[in-house]
């Protein structure tokens, strides 16, 4: 639209919306609440309206509540054209047209891509299609294995020790299942909270009942006569027999629809300035596209302005508010989205949450508690400031420090505290594995720079 007419955008433009979940709902719902009347139409791969994905790792699959029963309230009636089970398949940035895979193409006066990240599937497409292999992340997936693990299997197999595929063996030891992690890195949940933490996480599983393997490689998965799994070979030369395998092998962002679009897009994500505008591939910020969500790739003020891409259940919420205030709002009204992440997991018992960008860190410091109760805090350190912080049952300090990073606090904190405990408050290394290295499943992804930088190549760990 051309420029001064923001009024007539709010009144008559269109919007469109492609990725009909958690941020593409947020945001649509933000947009009629700032008074926009225009049309709005939101674009789903999936069939069903929008749900909360959280839960299909912990209450679905422990059977306390149906995939079904997992839909997202609504803040209002949204007056909008749901274009459901049909996946954008194009953009034309010159035209404004989204294209479908049905072969439409919905024009735009503003767009919003919210397309989000997929499970990364087993590498071997044939093995992937025995039947008893699965990944999660949709509802579908959610019913599936949970149908699955209420037929009692002799043994599941997870692929991958991630916070998604710790949660799943949590399940399955809930339930009385016998469970096998197979994990490349040297611990469970190595590649987003460290090796001090991760030992903790595998001490954890362990005491549970856990069959936890790190260090290895799933390098194959055979099938019985009927096409049904029965056994994965491991790098170790071992042969587990299991009639269920979970494939946790982190996400790939949803970006190959925008292939040849000019859009800064790429394995990593869709890159965007602050204030949630899209970049072209030349690395000129666009006017009309924007992006929240997983799929973001956006630079931190926090964080020394690095890309992050965060796949937060509450960044999404936030990045699409955000965005939803940006695409209607004149130049000086607009405002950067700065949220600190944060991320929390409940398994073995534990609640688990985490702030800032734990990755980041050189350093951590047990600053309450202690790793043998599985109770404290960890607070990580970059160049000598606080960047971010863990608890286990142990929540309540998650805002102070949440603090301590928005202040760019130093590292070690000066402070001593009440419950000091044998862990002698020194820091020690926070033992994150080599990035070049890819372990499972770390929420928070830093990728550089540059925009347009799409030199990335992923090696799927655990086979």
């Amino acid at each position: 639209m051309p420029d001064g007419s923001l009024e007539q955008l709010k009144r008559e433009g269109r919007i469109v919306v492609v990725g009909a979940s958690l941020a593409g709902l947020r945001a649509a719902e933000t947009m009629r609440e700032k008074g926009f009347k225009g049309s709005l139409t939101l674009i789903g791969d999936e069939p069903y309206e929008p749900y909360d994905r959280p839960p299909l790792s912990k209450q679905v699959l422990l059977g306390k509540a149906g995939a079904d029963h997992t839909a997202l309230p609504r803040r209002l009636a949204l007056d909008a054209d749901w274009r459901l089970g049909v996946a954008a398949s194009g953009l034309d940035m010159t035209a404004r047209t989204v294209k479908v895979a049905d072969g439409d193409e919905v024009p735009y006066d503003r767009l919003l891509i919210a397309t989000g990240v997929r499970a990364r599937r087993w590498p071997n497409e044939a093995e992937g299609e025995l039947d008893g292999v699965f990944v999660l992340r949709t509802r579908d997936d959610g019913a599936a294995l949970a149908r699955r693990l209420d037929a009692g299997p002799r043994r599941v197999l997870v692929i991958g020790a991630g916070f998604t595929g710790s949660e799943i063996a949590s399940a399955c030891r809930e339930r009385g299942l016998a469970v096998t992690v197979a994990e490349r890195g040297d611990a469970p949940l190595v590649g987003a909270l460290g090796g001090v933490i991760g030992a903790v996480a595998a001490e954890l599983q362990r005491e549970h009942g856990v069959d936890l393997r790190t260090g290895v490689m799933v390098t194959a998965l055979e099938g019985d006569s009927a096409g049904r799994v029965r056994a994965a070979h491991l790098s170790d030369g071992t042969t587990l027999e299991c009639d269920v395998v979970v494939v946790s092998l982190g996400a790939q962002r949803n970006t190959e629809w925008l292939l040849g679009s000019g859009l800064g897009a790429g394995p990593r994500g869709i890159a965007c300035d602050a204030g949630c505008r899209a970049f072209d591939i030349r690395g000129i910020v666009t006017d009309d596209i924007y992006v929240a969500g997983d799929v973001a790739r956006s630079p931190h003020p926090l964080f020394g302005y690095q890309f992050l891409s965060l796949e937060h259940w509450g960044n999404a919420v936030s990045q699409a508010e955000t965005a939803a205030h940006n695409m209607l709002s004149e130049s000086a009204e607009r405002r950067p989205h700065i949220w600190v992440p944060a991320f929390w997991s409940s398994q073995f018992g534990v609640n688990i949450k985490s702030v800032g960008v734990p990755p980041m860190g050189t350093e951590i410091m047990i600053t309450q508690g202690s790793r043998a109760e599985r109770r404290f805090t960890g607070v990580y350190g970059y160049q000598g400031r606080v960047i971010g912080a863990v608890t286990f049952d142990n929540a309540r300090w998650l805002q102070f420090y949440e603090e301590q990073i928005e202040r760019t606090a130093p590292f070690p904190p000066p402070f001593p505290t009440v419950d000091r405990r044998s862990e002698g408050q020194q820091p020690m290394p926070a033992d994150f594995p080599d990035p070049s290295v890819p372990t499972h499943g770390p929420t928070i992804t830093l990728s550089g720079y540059s925009p347009a930088d799409r030199r990335m190549t992923f090696t799927p760990a655990g086979h």
